[in-house]
This record gives C-alpha cells, sequence and structure tokens, in this order.
C-alpha cells in the first residue's frame, strides 16, 4: 500500500482516500491496516481527516448501492448471520441506537452501512451517525499509525492494549448488548405508536367539535 501511494507522487492521499473507499465499499483489505496507515504516512490531524473522508465516502456508496438496489443485492455483500442479527435495524429510525452501533468495536460497520440502507434513516442522517460514529477508532488507528512512524513503540503497545480491552469488553457482552437493543427497538416502535394513536384521537376530537 506504501508503495502504491508513493507511486502516485503529490496526489497520493487521492490514492489513500480510495483505499479507505474501497475497503468500505468490497472490503479486500482490512480496515485496521488502512487507518494505521492514514497516521503512518499524514500524522494524526491530517491522518484522521483524511481516513474520515474515504470512510464517509465508502459509508455512502453501500448505503447508496443497498438503497438503490435493494435486498437481493445486499444479501450478496452481508453474511447471512450478520444480516439476522442487525434485522430489528430494518424497522428502526432511532439515531442514537445506530450512532452506538457504529461506535462499539467489533460491530460490522461495513455491513452495517448496507443494512442501514435497507430502512428508514435518510441520507443525511446516516452520513452524520456514520461519520461521528466512526470517528473513535479513526483516531484510534492513526494515533497507532503515527507512533508506528516515530518509532513511539511504547506507546503504541499501551494503546493496542487499551483497544483490546476495549474490544473484549464489548465482544464478552455482544449478546447482552443485541437483546438490549432489540428491547430498545420495540418499546420506542411501541412509544411511538402509542404517540401516534393520541395524535389521532385528538385530531379527531378537535375535527367532531368543529363540525
Amino acid at each position: 500500500m506504501l508503495n502504491f501511494i508513493d507511486s502516485l507522487g503529490p496526489i497520493g492521499f487521492v490514492g489513500f482516500i480510495l483505499l479507505q473507499i474501497t475497503q468500505v465499499v468490497a472490503a479486500p483489505i482490512p480496515g485496521e491496516a488502512t487507518g494505521l496507515l492514514g497516521g503512518f504516512l499524514y500524522g494524526p490531524v491530517l491522518g484522521v481527516i483524511l481516513s474520515t473522508i474515504g470512510l464517509t465516502i465508502g459509508s455512502y456508496i453501500a448505503f447508496a448501492l443497498s438503497r438503490a438496489f435493494g435486498r437481493p443485492f445486499v444479501d450478496r455483500f452481508v453474511d447471512k448471520s450478520v444480516m439476522k442479527r442487525f434485522d430489528y435495524l430494518l424497522h428502526h429510525k432511532g439515531a442514537f441506537l445506530v450512532f452506538l452501533l457504529f461506535l462499539i468495536p467489533g460491530i460490522p460497520k461495513d455491513y452495517l452501512c448496507y443494512i442501514l440502507g435497507l430502512g428508514h434513516l435518510s441520507t443525511a442522517q446516516f452520513l452524520v451517525i456514520g461519520g461521528t460514529g466512526r470517528l473513535f477508532g479513526t483516531i484510534l488507528l492513526t494515533l497507532g499509525g503515527s507512533y508506528i512512524r516515530h518509532q513511539q513503540y511504547q506507546r503504541f503497545f499501551i494503546l493496542v492494549g487499551v483497544a483490546l480491552v476495549v474490544i473484549f469488553i464489548a465482544m464478552a457482552y455482544k449478546d447482552k448488548l443485541d437483546r438490549l437493543f432489540r428491547v430498545w427497538h420495540v418499546l420506542d416502535y411501541r412509544k411511538k405508536k402509542k404517540n401516534r394513536i393520541i395524535v389521532k384521537k385528538t385530531i379527531s376530537k378537535h375535527s367532531g367539535r368543529a363540525h
């Protein structure tokens, strides 16, 4: 990857953004590798900015393809077990819930982009949630790449240790989190349904008085 970007000369940053886009849409390259590469090449600030641009564009492409071509298209890219795990998102419009899913380590975020394209989030909501939700992981990976570049291996291994602890905790409570999110989805749906019924009754009541 370094050789590829070096071969582009002064527009190497464009090649890096394209790598990030490609790893989201087609996933031939691990996202962790490109995240570290961004920090190694461009430092902690510019690396985060370029990674965020690439990840956001890639996420949008996956989301838009899913929305345009529907479930049969998504089934070709998303594993059945992953689709089953997050099927409740197809009926949910909870922005904060989706943000948490992007934030938690171990969640397959690239698959999530395809799944959310079948749901009820607007494109603007998806871009804001996906961009901010990915930011924590992007910062960690970029810092790691920067530490490697400057041979700050002690800081790098501390960062890896912290990241692994967070990932292990998230994975240990994965099933409980999934159940919690499903319950949250059901409660939110019932609350919205109840509010819609109250609004309809109120409108009907006022309409009757008017007549």
